[in-house]
């Protein structure tokens, strides 16, 4: 059963069936190589982790197959980007951290991106640049949270 209620009723504007396509053209049209997209993704993630994270977790998080995460992280060390630590709650498991050059990228990659969004919106008031800019943050962390509580409720 769904939790919307009468009041919450989606509405039946055809525009709201373009949100997956439209999100997908976001991500193929960043202004990055594929290599820095991959990696791009795999720096947020880690960063934006609520705790520590490992290989198997970022696979999860990425929606990929374990082995494909570990080349990917694999490439992300050799590049310095990543390192690999001792879990500070169990010193079996081995988690994700970023190094500095790691966290630099990460801010290299998020001013590509800004320079980006302010090129593609550059007829757009700074008005609606700042709610879209709210909103789209806003999509995404409840998407996170979205996505933990499905994979939680599936434990």
């Amino acid at each position: 059963m769904s939790s919307t209620t009468s009041s919450d009723k989606p509405s039946d504007d055809p525009a709201l069936d373009q949100i997956g396509p439209a999100l997908s053209r976001l991500r193929r049209r960043a202004p990055a190589s594929g290599k820095d997209l991959t990696r791009n993704l795999v720096l947020n993630v880690i960063a934006d982790a609520p705790g520590e994270m490992t290989v198997g977790a970022l696979a999860a998080e990425m929606g990929v197959a374990q082995p494909v995460a570990s080349r990917t992280v694999a490439a992300c060390i050799a590049d310095g980007l990543l390192r690999r630590a001792a879990s500070q709650s169990d010193g079996r498991r081995t988690v994700l951290e970023l190094t500095e050059h790691g966290e630099a990228e990460r801010n290299r990659f998020a001013a590509e991106q800004r320079e980006a969004f302010l090129e593609i919106t550059i007829a757009w008031s700074p008005e609606e640049r700042t709610q879209f800019a709210r909103l789209l943050t806003r999509y995404g962390a409840d998407a996170t949270a979205w996505s933990r509580k499905r994979t939680s409720s599936r434990d």
